[in-house]
């Protein structure tokens, strides 16, 4: 009996383990890495929605006082009950504000007037001011600030009459506000309204005189009247900012974070306890035990996130913290990882000796064999080698047609029907046929009951005649999905010289029948509709010219546009433009014949032809259900639009003989549909030949007149009915073309919109009119308001606020000056847009209103959302007011609509002295029109303001 060898570990074992366990402790070490730095990107994500929080809430308070603010700029009086109503939902949406204020400046003389009138409405009321923490009578001062409206009342009381310039931070504060027209904000101090110990800020906004003219410091100082103030209770703001997102307190799951805000700007780690506003201070970072290892290994410790912001001119910084935890106090991947690895190392290392141990005596027993098995192999060498030669010559070929990629299919030309003998793998993987399911059929069934192919025959004839050829064919896999394939057949001679067999070699070509098809399709069709392009329409049409030439039949050819397309690819994107064209597309196919031909040129303009069959003639009745068709309305992106159409008709063979010239001449009557108003459809005369051609010797000249300086501007006076003054001009544009003369804006202002040339136009108007508005300020002709039109292109276009403030900055003309007119159909067509644009028009301070209104169709509700100053009523209700009790009863409502919003009212087309009598009666505010003065060119109107030239008493009947 053999003794067993003593145990003794490998060193391949060895290593194993060594190198597991390294390899353990490095995994451990990257996933803990991992780990900490996800928890410390968590928690920078938690801190920063944290610091969003607050400074969303500040920005709020922000907007707030500065929309109180605006009220006393809109309306030169503001009431104490306006103030209320208007501050009550303020407070209610932000409930950070502790107050809502108006200072309203005293001086020492108006001060006893002041205080009796108070005392009328509010008993025991004087001005005061704050000594050692009571409220006393305010010592004599030259002014003073004081806290006249406050909202709520309530919780306030302290502060009702409180002179605000005995603080010296709140009187710093206000002269920075005074200087720069911005809001201002104060340091911590101790509130009136505060019983404890917390301390609050007030944020300052001035109140300028009506109409002064704020340009630098010193007229900003002395046009200085009052102004409006937002108080805070510091502490009470921040948290009022984190419970109202439920970000106080530490959910379950969830680090425990710390949030300290202070009203410092200081990086220094060590904070001013006085500037602390919302917190419990800076703690001293804890140091946890890691003996001697990085503390990232065994602690999850974010670093405290900071981050500063501007408060009205202050400075405020928060700081997001959160205390070390050690890895093991939640699930850690880390650790489980590290154990699975050192388990496994330990495994594997076992494995490893046991796989030594048993090769060891495999090598002893190979050894012991070895030598009784050589002489053996050495008579089997022979052999073998003798076999091999002969089978390599056989298996060479084999191996040649199994790797082949192409189908290889032998045919056994003495069976019936041909049938297949063998099929290689690539056959199997091009049919989806095993071998055995193809073996003995006849190659036909790969064709299916598609047996009506000319290549059939070929292969045929192949075998019949037994001779090579070659067949294009369409073959079905076993799925029953078609594919191409390029067949190769030869036959096969055996010794004696007769065909045995046939080899046929398949080869796929379905890709490149498929892009052959797709190169067709994209030859001859439109690649965002699919219908046909200008290649296949003038085929098609020219097949239909032949056809109805023999038959003598007529064919319509109609050129479709769509109304106001390009003000969807200006509003809502290319994107948006696309969707529509594809749904009017599927609309027009769906509304027409499958014989009839629908093209897409370009754009958004399509082409039908409609050739007349023997069971239906050709009537306008299709044409109008096409029409219709694309009227349906249509939703893009929540916004619904009811899209029109402009078609233009020519008809085979009285309006032409080629494709070329029936195209042509629908696209001129389409031209003159837009003409004649736009959702409509004109038939093709020869006179709009003529006038198509004029159309493009003006577009072409219109492109060229802004250089050439041929545009002028014309003005027409705007008077008022109650100094019978002229108050304000509005810019109207002129073509002085060089071969025309004088050309209206109704010959030019469509192409412009059309061909996009309306805006660097459209900007030149506003330019050129602050410029001549600026001019006769200088010339001391008055401040005169200019009122300039923008059209739809214009108001579309991104750089408009940009455009417009550039404008008053090189003229120097003031923004109160410039009145920009907008129509009410612009500014409905997209209200929220609209909104968006106005109020920032009206952030540039200049004045805003609505032309033609009464022709549109706004509501009440949206009306009240525009922030405009001025209604137009529009001169087709001024026409018949005398003699139209409609018109009459339109044109009252107005007025009173407008003056129940505070809005003033201008009356267009003014031409009569009764129609005079009528507005004036019923308080319209101002007007313009023929009765006073045409539109004139600035010298002209230039004359007329220095003559003093005004609305005479006699014309305005015996109410002037």
């Amino acid at each position: 009996m053999r003794s067993r060898p003593p145990f003794s570990l490998s060193m391949a074992a060895l290593l194993t383990l060594v190198v597991g366990v390294l390899i353990s402790a490095i995994l451990f070490a990257s996933l803990r890495r991992l780990e900490h730095d996800n928890a410390d990107i968590a928690f920078r994500q938690h801190a920063k929605i944290r610091v969003a929080a607050i400074q969303k809430s500040l920005d709020n308070s922000m907007r707030v006082l500065k929309d109180i603010n605006q009220l006393f700029v809109a309306f030169e009086t503001v009431s104490r009950e306006q103030f209320r109503l208007f501050a009550e939902p303020l407070l209610a949406r932000n409930p950070y504000i502790q107050a809502l204020n108006y200072h309203r400046f005293v001086s020492q003389q108006e001060r006893p007037a002041y205080e009796a009138t108070m005392r009328e409405q509010f008993p025991g009321f004087a001005i005061t001011e704050n000594q050692d923490g009571k409220p006393v009578p305010a010592r004599i001062r030259d002014r003073y600030r004081v806290v006249d409206y406050i909202e709520p009342k309530q919780g306030n009381e302290a502060a009702f009459g409180f002179d605000a310039d005995s603080y010296d931070v709140q009187t710093q504060a206000m002269q920075r506000a005074i200087d720069t027209g911005e809001p201002s904000a104060t340091g911590l101090f101790q509130l009136l309204q505060e019983s404890g110990t917390q301390q609050g800020f007030v944020v300052l906004m001035p109140i300028y005189r009506h109409g002064a003219v704020l340009t630098d410091a010193p007229s900003r100082r002395a046009a200085v009247i009052g102004d409006t103030a937002a108080v805070f209770r510091s502490s009470d703001l921040i948290v009022k900012s984190l419970v109202t997102e439920n970000f106080l307190g530490t959910p379950e799951g969830e680090r425990n974070i710390s949030i300290n805000v202070y009203a410092s700007a200081m990086l220094n780690p060590v904070w001013n306890e006085q500037s602390l506003i919302f917190g419990g201070g800076a703690a001293e970072p804890v140091k946890p035990l890691t003996f001697g290892l990085p503390t990232w290994l065994l602690y999850d410790q974010p670093a405290p996130y900071q981050q500063a912001f501007d408060i009205a001119g202050k400075t405020w910084r928060v700081v997001v913290s959160t205390p070390p935890v050690l890895f093991t106090s939640q699930s850690s991947n880390a650790m489980w990882a590290f154990l699975a690895a050192l388990l496994f190392s330990i495994g594997t290392a076992a494995c490893m000796q046991t796989m030594v141990s048993r090769s060891r005596r495999i090598q002893r027993l190979v050894d012991e064999r070895t030598l009784q098995l050589r002489s053996v192999n050495e008579d089997l060498i022979a052999d073998i080698a003798a076999r091999k030669r002969t089978e390599q010559a056989l298996q060479l070929r084999e191996r040649a047609i199994e790797a082949s990629t192409n189908a290889i299919i032998i045919l056994n030309a003495n069976a019936p029907n041909y049938a297949i003998e063998y099929v290689n793998p690539a056959f199997e993987r091009i049919t989806g046929y095993p071998a055995d399911e193809a073996i003995g059929r006849h190659i036909g069934f790969l064709w299916g009951k598609d047996s009506d192919q000319s290549g059939i025959e070929e292969v045929r004839g192949c075998t019949l005649e037994q001779r090579e050829g070659h067949a294009v064919l369409r073959n079905y896999r076993k799925d029953g999905t078609l594919f191409w394939s390029d067949l190769y057949i030869a036959p096969v001679r055996d010794d004696t010289g007769k065909v045995s067999h046939y080899v046929a070699a398949q080869y796929d070509i379905t890709a490149t029948k498929r892009y052959e098809s797709e190169l067709e399709f994209q030859t001859n069709r439109d690649a965002l509709t699919g219908l046909a392009n200008r290649n296949l329409l003038r085929d098609r049409l020219g097949q239909a010219i032949s056809y109805a030439h023999r038959y003598g039949h007529p064919i319509w050819v109609l050129f479709i546009d769509l109304d106001r397309f390009k003000f969807i690819n200006d509003s809502l994107g290319h994107q948006a433009g696309d969707v529509l064209l594809k749904a009017v597309a599927n609309r027009i196919q769906s509304s027409v014949r499958d014989t009839d031909t629908v093209a897409r040129m370009g754009g958004d303009e399509f082409v039908l032809v409609l050739p007349e069959r023997t069971d239906a003639g050709l009537s306008t009745g299709i044409v109008r259900r096409i029409m219709d068709a694309i009227a349906q309305p249509l939703t893009i992106e929540g916004h619904e639009f009811f899209i029109s159409s402009s078609v233009g008709v020519s008809v085979y063979p009285s309006d032409g003989l080629s494709p070329e010239e029936l195209i042509k001449h629908a696209d001129v009557a389409m031209y003159r549909a837009k003409e004649t108003g736009r959702n409509n459809f004109q038939f093709y005369t020869s006179e709009m030949n003529e006038r198509a051609l004029e159309r493009l010797r003006i577009e072409g000249d219109l492109r060229n007149a802004l250089e050439r300086g041929e545009f002028v501007l014309y003005y027409q006076p705007q008077v008022d009915l109650r100094t019978r003054e002229i108050v304000g001009v509005e810019a109207l544009i002129r073509w002085q073309h060089p071969e025309f003369g004088m050309v209206p804006p109704i010959r030019f202002i469509a192409l412009a919109e059309e061909t996009g040339l309306i805006v660097p136009i459209g900007a030149w108007v506003i330019q050129e009119a602050c410029r001549q508005g600026k001019q006769w300020q200088r010339d001391g002709l008055g401040h005169l308001r200019m009122s300039v039109n923008l059209s739809a292109r214009q108001f579309c276009q991104k750089d408009l606020v940009e455009c417009v403030a550039a404008a008053l900055s090189e003229s120097g003309l003031s923004p109160e000056y410039l009145e920009i007119e907008l129509t009410e159909s612009l500014v409905m067509a997209d209200v929220e847009n609209a909104i968006g644009i106005l109020r920032e028009l009206k952030a540039l301070g200049v004045k805003l209103s609505i032309d033609d209104f009464g022709t549109g169709y706004s509501s009440l509700s949206y009306l009240k959302r525009f922030p405009i100053d001025v209604l137009k009523i529009d001169r087709s209700f001024v026409n018949d007011i005398t003699i139209d009790p409609d018109d009459a009863a339109i044109v009252t409502s107005i007025i009173s609509l407008a003056h129940s919003l505070r809005l003033q009212v201008i009356a267009e087309g003014v031409e009569t002295i009764e129609q005079l009598t009528y507005l004036r009666r019923h308080e319209c505010d101002q007007i313009q029109g023929y009765f006073f003065s045409r539109p004139i060119q600035a010298e002209a109107l230039g004359r007329m303001l220095k003559e003093g030239k005004r609305l005479q008493a006699e014309m305005t009947g015996t109410l002037i």
